[in-house]
């Protein structure tokens, strides 16, 4: 006989959805790797847009909402498993939500480990939020797995707000990407980075921008497929049905949300509701 949690899969809803959270849109660059590896799963998208950006704020403050909406979502959608896809609200909350919800929790952390792995120069620049890159948690990854190794780290906020313009069809300035670039470079040993992680999931929406800003001979990493891999593994075996088309759910209305249409398409979110 199963245990408890294997009997609830048994019985799951085949339509229960896959919830994947983020502050914005970068929680897309997640999506996109999830599709591929489950495309008939049902998902949510839900952006916490009335929050973003989540990178000035204090723990408590990121704790506190993150855990609000999820149990919110939780109670409301009942999803089978539930995917913080926030790098910042990860290394802040991922504890604390598994504590309050009974439900499968995947986080999202910097890939400092595969970064580590892919350097020959042995020189790692980190992008990430304010609030990303000065958790102990980015330490202790960088203590277990990049031993040895440079790790060198970069707030760059400018790419948030970089990359939700982007989505919704709006010009950029280039210079936010040198400066990105410019911030790790600038650094001692900046010069002989070959490995860049994108600590944010904003960022590898940009992939094309920063790629042009670094040069070709920097590579860059990211969890989006660790993530897609890990969901995978925890709902093998269920079964997946679509009983309406997968959506965007936002937490505050917001007259530029119908500029997000588009791009939120492409991704398969046909609609978008609000919490």
């Amino acid at each position: 006989m199963g245990t408890p949690r294997q009997m609830d899969w048994l019985e799951m809803d085949a339509s229960a959805p896959i919830l994947l959270f983020d502050s914005g849109v970068g929680g897309l660059s997640v999506l996109r790797a999830v599709r591929a590896a489950l495309p008939d799963a049902p998902v949510i998208y839900a952006s916490d847009n009335g929050g973003l950006p989540y990178g000035p704020k204090s723990e408590a403050e990121v704790a506190a909402r993150v855990c609000g909406l999820l149990g919110r979502m939780s109670e409301r959608f009942r999803p089978r498993l539930i995917s913080i896809a926030c790098n910042t609200a990860s290394t802040i909350a991922l504890g604390m939500v598994r504590d309050v919800l009974a439900v499968p929790i995947v986080g999202t952390v910097p890939a400092i480990k595969p970064a580590a792995e892919a350097t020959r120069t042995g020189t790692i620049g980190l992008l990430g939020t304010a609030a990303t890159i000065r958790q102990g948690y980015v330490d202790r990854l960088e203590a277990e797995f990049a031993g040895g190794k440079r790790l060198l780290r970069f707030a760059a906020p400018e790419l948030v707000g970089a990359a939700e313009a982007k989505l919704r069809g709006q010009p950029v300035d280039p210079a936010i990407f040198a400066r990105a670039a410019s911030g790790l470079r600038d650094q001692p040993g900046g010069t002989e980075i070959d490995t860049v992680v994108l600590a944010c999931t904003h960022f590898p929406l940009l992939a094309d921008e920063l790629s042009a800003a670094f040069g070709p001979d920097v590579r860059f990493v990211d969890g989006a497929a660790g993530i897609a891999r890990r969901i995978a593994a925890l709902t093998q075996g269920q079964t997946f049905a679509r009983s309406a088309p997968d959506f965007a759910l936002f937490t505050r209305a917001d007259d530029g949300l119908a500029l997000l249409q588009p791009a939120l398409a492409s991704y398969g979110l046909t609609r978008m509701e609000q919490l």
